[in-house]
Formats: C-alpha cells, sequence, structure tokens
C-alpha cells in the first residue's frame, strides 16, 4: 500500500492583542504565507486549514473557524509573530518576494590603515 504524501502548511502562533488586558497566543494552519501588500513589516496568511475530518471537536479550533469565515487574507504585524513552522513532507521552503535577509550591513567603525 502506498503512503499518502503529507500535505503542506504552516503552523503560524502569534500574540492576539484584541483586548489589551488579555493578549492570547494563538496557532494558526495556513496553506499560504507570503509578503504582505499593506508594507514589509507585515505578513499575509490566507488559505485557512480547519481539521474537518475529526470526531472530537476542539473549541479553540471551532472559534477560529467562525472568526476567519469571511476573511480572505489575515496581515498580521511581524512584530506580533512568534513563529511560522512549514509542516510537511512536500514543503519547498518560504519565499518572500520582498526578502530583506541578502541586505549587507556595514559597520560604521573605519578599519585601522596598518602600522597605526
Amino acid at each position: 500500500m502506498a503512503k499518502k504524501k503529507e500535505e503542506t502548511f504552516y503552523l503560524v502562533t502569534y500574540r492576539d492583542a484584541k483586548d489589551t488586558k488579555d493578549i492570547k497566543v494563538l496557532t494558526l494552519k495556513a496553506k499560504t504565507v507570503t509578503d504582505s501588500s499593506l508594507g514589509l513589516s507585515f505578513v499575509a496568511i490566507s488559505d485557512f486549514v480547519f481539521d474537518t475530518k475529526s470526531v472530537v471537536i476542539n473549541p479553540e479550533e471551532e472559534d477560529q473557524k467562525r472568526q476567519f469565515e469571511g476573511v480572505k487574507t489575515l496581515h498580521l504585524s511581524i512584530y506580533s509573530i512568534i513563529s511560522i513552522e512549514e509542516v510537511g513532507e512536500a514543503h519547498k521552503g518560504l519565499k518572500f518576494q520582498k526578502d530583506k535577509s541578502n541586505l549587507v550591513v556595514l559597520s560604521a567603525e573605519q578599519p585601522h590603515p596598518k602600522g597605526k
């Protein structure tokens, strides 16, 4: 019997600060994570994944399912994101169109000429 390939998705863990008194840490499953059209400090999350085959009902997941029912894309600030995990055997890695990770930062200090 051939093993069924596991579907790739992302687990995005973030701080939800709707109420400043009660900041919750939530994890959301999504198929797509990209850079946001809102700017460099945002990440766009779409194609949400919810477990519909399980017999056991998870109240937190049911709340998220209702909350994101009509949401096409969630734009999260990079400052509220704790982690993004890619899960699945066929994952290819996370790539952003406006990736700035290859920027070179030059030191403010100038090297001293030899002998001085």
